[in-house]
């Protein structure tokens, strides 16, 4: 399991794709605190980056690179190693990789930059994107054999969680707005990462009215120690879920 996560990991490490989306990411934040006028304006323009452009990076370099891995998952199978160690071996070798390249890419400056409470949420919090979209990406590519489509369904749920699921929020709190529904709507938080994540560092930042009305309503709960340790082990369970549910479709797939 050790050279297997070992040789993805270097094999990611050296890929263009990575070293390009790790320096571009280093160059932009450097740039962003250094044009701003304050080191805060300047974190809550990186704030969209790590809530947009992480998340797509993984997700979708995730992705080709299984399908791209092939031969080499073929290769793996053919040898006496149980499915789901060569499938998790996989997923901390992409998860290690890029996760290494955010805090490179974002971390330093931010480190350099915005060292505090805020800083450091936006760190854990990106760092967790970083997984769990990889997560997500094993399991896309897990459910189709065929490359295209399988790219196609990563880009969709990339789409889901970054837009579709805040309009399908907005519609429901305008339809029932007649109703008490901030109960409810903490569950329905709970079912987008990218929302708990923008959710809890934008309370950091001392932002809500930049939160809107899913945030806003929900400052006393997330804002507690309580609700960050919920809302930290729910983006737990958004990690290991999608692994547990590909690993096992990976066990049974006619190769």
């Amino acid at each position: 399991m050790k050279k297997i996560i070992k040789y993805v990991i270097v094999d990611i490490l050296r890929n263009k794709i990575v070293l390009f989306y790790t320096f571009l990411s280093l160059i932009i934040s450097l740039s962003i605190f250094n044009l701003e006028s304050s080191t805060g304006k300047g974190l809550l323009t990186l704030l969209y980056i790590v809530l947009i452009i992480v998340p797509l990076v993984c997700m979708v370099f995730s992705t080709i690179y299984i399908y791209n891995s092939a031969e080499f998952i073929e290769l793996l199978v053919s040898q006496p190693l149980r499915r789901r160690t060569i499938w998790i071996s996989l997923f901390i070798g992409l998860s290690v990789s890029l996760s290494v390249a955010f805090l490179i890419g974002i971390g330093l400056p931010i480190l350099i930059y915005q060292s505090n409470a805020t800083g450091f949420m936006m760190l854990l919090m990106g760092f967790l994107l970083s997984i769990i979209f990889v997560s997500i990406a094993m399991l896309a590519s897990s459910i189709t054999r065929d490359k295209a489509k399988g790219i196609g369904f990563a880009i969709l749920l990339w789409l889901y969680f970054s837009l579709i699921f805040d309009a399908i929020v907005l519609f429901i709190l305008f339809q029932f707005q007649e109703y008490p529904l901030e109960k409810p709507m903490i569950i329905f938080s709970f079912l987008n990462p990218i929302d708990l994540s923008r959710i809890q560092i934008l309370l950091k930042m001392d932002n809500s009215a930049l939160m809107g009305y899913t945030g806003a309503v929900f400052k006393d709960f997330f804002g507690t120690g309580v609700g960050i340790a919920v809302t930290t082990l729910v983006l737990c369970f958004w990690i290991l879920i999608p692994v547990w549910i590909s690993s096992g479709k990976f066990g049974k797939k006619d190769l």
